[in-house]
């Protein structure tokens, strides 16, 4: 099991791989309070919506070690989560997490801050749990739509390192791999960050599983050449109609895998469903620093004084997505009508 994002009662204090040195080098951040979870949210020392909501959890505990019960504290705590919920738009894990443990600020009126620490911090091991299982349950659902398909490519890192130490689109390929199938992944690098390149590669890699690398405008060609079977991404926001963000390139995938007949999945916990939203065009998509697209690491190479778009995300349109797989089954058209069913809004 990967354990990645660790949290010490002793050092009361939250370690994380850190994400940007990887697969050079195995390198720890540590968060000793909100403030340090808000930064490694942001900088992408974690990302990954599931793994984003984990960690989340974890920060709200470390936001009650500042506050000692002086009046109003709990004001400012809620000031604290509101800072948190903020840290990065698109992914709804984020938002459900700390709305999941502001109720039990919101509900008690009569709460100690040692009591809502001591809840909180089982809460926070309690997500965490249930995030490995929910994606575990997630990898089990998936094998029936890939037990004849071989060859899955797959865009970003939906894996261990995107959640909480499983993975939703690697989790079905996780899956595949414990039943015997051979199974080989295809990761798209997916610029600017290279998600693909450096963590998806890095984690099959340690797993065990065969993987190549190819180049994100490399993906039509592949798949003319029929060298795909099928394509299982992640999600950052599902909403009512079956609309998905995710990393930026998953929309072009989509049109890609739709027009050479190649079925396209989606895998994503409950979790990932915002059903306040009807459209993907209501999805908050965020927008990120331009040295991301200027430079490969410290080497620039794009000229000074050329603009930059470097939008994080994108949203794939339902009607591209052949399928949805969460942990309580496999979510099929028309998702406007079984999106509902499955959330329990019958």
């Amino acid at each position: 099991m990967w354990r990645h994002i660790k949290f010490s009662e002793e050092e009361n204090a939250l370690f994380l791989l850190d994400q940007r040195a990887l697969p050079q080098r195995e390198r720890w951040f540590t968060c000793r309070c909100l403030r340090d979870v808000v930064h490694a949210i942001k900088k992408m020392v974690i990302r990954g919506a599931p793994a984003i909501g984990v960690v989340a959890a974890y920060g709200c505990y470390l936001a009650t070690l500042s506050i000692q019960g002086e009046e109003g504290w709990q004001d400012v705590l809620r000031d604290k989560l509101s800072l948190l919920e903020d840290a990065r738009p698109t992914a709804v894990n984020l938002r459900y997490v700390v709305e999941r443990m502001r109720s039990i600020l919101d509900n008690d009126g009569d709460i100690t801050v040692d009591e809502l620490r001591w809840m909180w911090l089982k809460m926070a091991k309690d997500i965490h749990q249930e995030d490995i299982l929910i994606n575990k349950a997630i990898g089990r659902e998936g094998l029936a739509l890939i037990r004849d398909k071989r060859r899955i490519m797959t865009h970003c890192n939906a894996g261990a390192l995107a959640t909480g130490g499983y993975g939703t689109a690697l989790g079905v390929v996780r899956a595949a791999k414990s039943q015997g199938m051979d199974i080989e992944v295809i990761a798209c690098e997916t610029r600017p960050f290279l998600q693909g390149a450096r963590l998806t590669a890095y984690e099959l890699q340690n797993d065990g599983i065969r993987t190549h690398v190819i180049c994100d405008n490399s993906a039509g060609f592949l798949m003319a050449k029929k060298m795909v079977d099928a394509v299982i991404v992640g999600a950052d926001r599902i909403v009512r109609n079956g609309d998905t963000a995710n990393k930026i390139g998953t929309y072009s995938l989509a049109v890609l895998a739709r027009h050479h007949e190649i079925p396209f999945y989606v895998a994503a916990p409950l979790s990932t469903f915002d059903m306040r939203l009807a459209h993907g065009e209501e999805i908050p998509i965020e927008e990120r620093g331009e040295k991301e697209v200027t430079h490969i690491g410290e080497m620039r190479i794009v000229p000074e004084g050329v603009g930059v778009y470097n939008y994080a995300f994108d949203v794939t349109p339902g009607m591209l997505i052949d399928a949805i797989i969460c942990e309580k089954g496999i979510i099929y058209p028309p998702f406007e009508e079984n999106i509902p069913k499955v959330m329990g809004e019958e």
